[in-house]
């Protein structure tokens, strides 16, 4: 089992599509084993997006992150990274597969509704940037 974390972003939350992006993982053998609304700060939302701080989109990123609620979930299954990841489709939500979160609700390349782990070292940094080990029950 493996295990991976997701983050329905602001625009998600707002679009009132946390159910349907929940349904979507359990319908594909993802476990919510964690779950909670979380309202970031900028400088969490540094915190959280440091990897990309040399990047363009850094600081409108983390300006979006930290506009509104968003919801953080760890999800275990069998390659729940690769899997997760599949299910959300392309970062830009134009080149996304159809049937895919980005593509059936995103509207925009930065507010493209969730956030995945990209790999298992990446996993377990997201994962315990939010959750302590008594909060996950897996």
């Amino acid at each position: 089992m493996e295990r991976t974390l997701s983050i329905v972003k602001p625009d998600g939350v707002e679009k009132g599509v946390l159910g349907e992006v929940i349904k979507r993982f359990e319908s594909n053998g993802l476990r919510v084993i964690a779950m909670k609304m979380v309202c970031m700060s900028k400088e969490q939302a540094k915190g959280f997006y440091y990897v990309h701080r040399e990047r363009p989109f850094y600081e409108s990123l983390t300006d979006f992150m930290s506009s509104g609620p968003a919801v953080v979930m760890v999800l275990e299954g069998e390659n729940a990274i690769s899997k997760n990841r599949e299910l959300m489709g392309a970062t830009d939500y134009r080149e996304a597969a159809e049937g895919t979160i980005r593509k059936d609700f995103a509207t925009d390349i930065e507010r493209n509704i969730v956030h995945g782990s990209d790999g298992p070292d990446t996993a377990a940094f997201e994962i315990s940037y939010f959750f302590n080990e008594l909060e996950i029950c897996g």
